[in-house]
């Protein structure tokens, strides 16, 4: 086994960061169908580990201490960038993209329980191949996994199946969403030098933009979001067991929302938002080379065969529904395009792939403000509490009884 130190795996992913951008460069393919940098290199590398692993029998261990700080900032990042006046302004479409989401979560479900049953597999690896792991991601796959394998029904090896569909959602949330949105654009008009907002890009839009900063507000940026960690993972760890039990990121966001709105009300403080969106997107891009190149996708291949069916049919299901639902409901035009890539990110994988999404999208085609004021919200906060009203709804079914 080859095992790399904290400070090595920090070097890898910078490198891995690196090739994705030289391969994206030069393969018209992957820049046509807006596939995120950090997924092509990432998998790139995974795909040679599962190399070494298959035919020379070499396991490279990556060390995993930064991932988790490293979503966090970028949590963070997504709180302090919120306006809570600019979220009203979108106030109706939140409302309609989360409908929009709720139905995406019941279709997963649905499709999970339909496919176990005529699989001959346990309901709950319906569940947990459904809205439990892929929409919900590791975090929430892993929490429900425990709770399947306690009492006197327990589910054999609920963890690694959810573990491994969270994981296969993550992989192809990178790639679905380009393909879609490449389809979709077609059908739409891009935003031109005339209907574009602010020529300066805002927020976590075109990544490679460059942006203006200075030491002073980097100190002060960072400060925010050390904040943000600090006292949202506190606040995690309290609500342990309570009725308001959330996620560590959930608790990280509404931190940094708290932080950005509170000093702006009560001291007249301004973030500077475009540190923010250089942190974000450096946390992001750093977050997504390590999760993906560090993929053991020989477990994947060791998923069972009807498993594995289950999640095929929900990939081809999330790209339908994207394509046939979110864009038309969302209004059928270039933000209906950029909002059904994110919620391929999302709906099969997690945040940062939505985002990566539309970013791959955007810097290609043009701004969409409107996709990146709803996805980060939706996605990273309402969709984990829609997410448990709707399990618990189908745990009520009289087949879980």
């Amino acid at each position: 086994m080859l095992t790399f130190s904290i400070i090595e795996t920090l070097v890898a992913a910078t490198l891995v960061l690196l090739l994705g951008r030289k391969i994206v460069e030069r393969a018209a393919l992957l820049r046509a169908y807006s596939i995120p940098e950090p997924v092509a290199g990432g998998l790139l590398v995974a795909l040679l580990l599962l190399g070494l692993h298959s035919l020379g029998h070499i396991e490279v261990h990556f060390d995993a201490g930064l991932q988790a700080p490293l979503m966090l900032a970028f949590f963070a990042t997504i709180g302090l960038n919120a306006d809570l006046a600019s979220l009203r302004s979108g106030g109706k479409k939140l409302s309609v993209f989360l409908l929009v989401v709720l139905g995406l979560l019941t279709l997963q479900n649905a499709l999970g329980l339909g496919l176990a049953s005529l699989l001959g597999l346990d309901p709950r690896v319906g569940l947990l191949a459904g809205s439990i792991s892929l929409s919900g991601g590791h975090g929430t796959g892993a929490a429900w996994a425990k709770v399947f394998t306690e009492g006197g029904r327990a589910l054999p090896a609920a963890t690694e199946i959810a573990i491994a569909c969270a994981t296969f959602g993550l992989v192809l949330g990178g790639l679905v969403g380009g393909p879609v949105a490449r389809l979709l654009i077609k059908r739409v008009q891009l935003p031109t030098a005339e209907t574009a907002p602010a020529a300066e890009p805002s927020g976590f839009e075109q990544p490679n933009a460059m942006r203006l900063i200075t030491p002073q507000a980097f100190i002060e940026t960072l400060t925010l979001i050390a904040v943000s960690l600090a006292v949202g993972s506190a606040l995690s760890e309290r609500l342990i067991g309570t009725t308001f039990e959330l996620p560590t990121f959930v608790c990280v966001l509404l931190t940094g929302v708290l932080l950005r709105n509170g000093l702006a009300l009560i001291f007249g403080y301004r973030v500077f938002e475009r540190s923010i969106s250089v942190l974000g997107n450096v946390s992001l891009s750093l977050f997504l080379a390590q999760a993906l190149m560090s993929l053991r996708l020989w477990d994947l291949a060791s998923l069972a065969g009807p498993v594995l069916a289950i999640l095929a049919v929900q990939a081809v299901a999330m790209a339908a529904y994207a394509v046939f639902v979110t864009f038309r409901v969302m209004g059928s035009n270039y933000d209906a395009a950029v909002l059904a890539a994110g919620h391929c990110g999302f709906g099969l994988g997690a945040t940062p792939t939505a985002i990566a999404n539309m970013q791959a999208v955007t810097d290609r085609s043009g701004p969409s403000p409107l996709a990146f004021l709803i996805v980060p919200m939706i996605s990273a906060f309402f969709i984990d509490l829609a997410n448990a009203i709707v399990i618990k709804l189908y745990l009520a079914l009289p087949v879980f009884s």
